[in-house]
């Protein structure tokens, strides 16, 4: 008999302890810790990053009001009741490149070891979270490794070692890590749509001598990316890469949830079929443009107001985004694009025209063949 499932089995994204990647920096104290982080921040500017640490004050209550305090240019002040635990916090930092964590306090899933000669009880005690060291780097030149740490691990002294002045390299080895991590590229053709305006399904419009769904898997599998075809329950297409809707009723906007709940640790490249002027110029300007730190890469006509949600690269972290939109009520993907961190890539109105209607069908169909 087989096992009863109580809830729905979906794909986990492949986070570590707290953020979908995080270093935790333990062996010295926590002043040493903090300077570190933040010089090495200084080089590593261009991505979204995260410091999280404890409190060091003794007395502090529990707050019946919380605090928000936000400045114009983008910085906020924040004081709230907030417990700590791996939920709330891949939450909260779904959003960065990558997050320092003060070892001293918490688990990091990847750790940098400071070697400190005065802190060698501090080492001790957390012998058992240096499971994954990166690297080391030495607080002065007569730093020493512990036994017990050779002992615990034989080959520690293999591990490329810094003195602590030494940020250039330092950060260069973190955003090694960083990239390490930049998630691959997946297409969507998005083929679900009801077509209510068309009259016949759009994706089997003929621009080029063959359906038009067909034009826009072979335009993304060129530039090497799989890619899957996305789709309503209720249409017969067998093909063996397709994500049905498990977000009905939702347009475009629950096509992409469909595409991050089947795989939330890629980015999606998505293209809807309607779009029979879009080359493959304007897919590898995109892919060049590509920024994984931005909530998504998006086209956007010159003369248009807003981007193109439905020819854009939706990054991992735009997940929790939409998923956010949607439980305000909203199920319109442009509204996230404006109101996010992204990055626009401006192209000519004549690559982006939508064609909805019979007439713009034989009008589009016209210029092509001429």
């Amino acid at each position: 008999m087989a096992k009863h499932q109580k809830h729905a089995k979906l794909k986990l994204r492949d986070n570590d302890n707290f953020a979908p990647n995080e270093v935790s920096i333990l062996g010295t104290n926590c002043t040493n810790i903090s300077n570190l982080v933040s010089k090495v921040s200084e080089n590593l500017a261009s991505y979204r990053l995260a410091y999280f640490d404890a409190s060091h004050s003794k007395d502090i209550g529990k707050d019946t009001l919380e605090t928000f305090t936000f400045h114009h240019k983008g910085s906020a002040e924040n004081s709230i009741n907030f417990e700590v635990n791996k939920f709330n916090q891949r939450v909260q930092f779904s959003q960065y490149d990558f997050v320092f964590i003060n070892g001293n306090h918490y688990q990091g899933a990847k750790q940098i070891l400071i070697l400190d000669n005065e802190k060698e009880a501090s080492i001790l005690k957390r012998l058992e979270q240096l499971n994954n060291i990166q690297f080391v780097i030495k607080l002065n030149d007569d730093a020493n490794y512990f036994d017990f740490l050779e002992e615990k691990y034989p080959q520690i002294k293999n591990l490329l070692c810094y003195a602590i002045d030494e940020i250039d390299k330092i950060s260069k080895h973190i955003e090694n890590l960083i990239k390490e991590k930049i998630a691959p590229i997946n297409g969507l053709v998005l083929a679900g749509g009801k077509s209510v305006r068309m009259g016949t399904d759009k994706g089997r419009l003929n621009f080029y001598g063959k359906n038009q769904r067909d034009v826009a898997l072979e335009l993304l599998e060129s530039n090497n990316l799989k890619t899957f075809l996305s789709v309503r329950a209720a249409q017969e297409i067998t093909i063996e890469n397709k994500i049905t809707d498990k977000f009905i009723g939702l347009g475009p906007f629950g096509a992409i949830c469909s595409a991050f709940q089947e795989n939330p640790d890629v980015a999606w490249l998505v293209i809807a079929t309607d779009l029979p002027f879009v080359t493959n110029d304007v897919i590898q300007l995109l892919l060049k443009h590509r920024n994984p730190s931005k909530a998504a890469t998006t086209i956007k006509g010159k003369d248009k107001q807003f981007p193109e949600p439905l020819i854009t690269i939706w990054e991992p972290k735009s997940y929790p985004l939409l998923l956010n939109y949607l439980a305000q009520g909203y199920s319109c993907p442009r509204k996230v694009l404006i109101n996010s961190d992204v990055e626009i890539v401006e192209i000519d109105d004549d690559f982006i025209r939508n064609i909805n209607t019979p007439e713009e069908y034989k009008a589009a169909k016209r210029e092509i063949n001429e």
